[in-house]
């Protein structure tokens, strides 16, 4: 399995292996999915992460009191 050393800035080198295997290059988007102790680490598209965040702007508009009792039982 392989390990990694946490520096004094926080910062962590991925190991080859393992950039290897979820094809991680310089410059690639990051996600971190959290699960109690357990922490996954995901490579995102481009597309994904400019998807993403183009989409997060648009949900407030979804979050009315009259949304929240129409979708209640959904």
């Amino acid at each position: 399995m392989p390990t990694s050393r946490l520096s004094s800035k926080g910062q962590v080198t991925i190991p080859k292996t393992v950039r290897d295997r979820i094809r991680l290059k310089p410059g690639d988007t990051i996600s971190y999915e959290m699960e109690g102790d357990v922490v996954r680490i995901r490579r995102l598209d481009p597309f994904d992460a400019a998807f993403h965040s183009a989409l997060s702007m648009t949900l407030d508009e979804w979050t009315t009191q009259q949304d929240e009792e129409a979708f209640r039982d959904l």
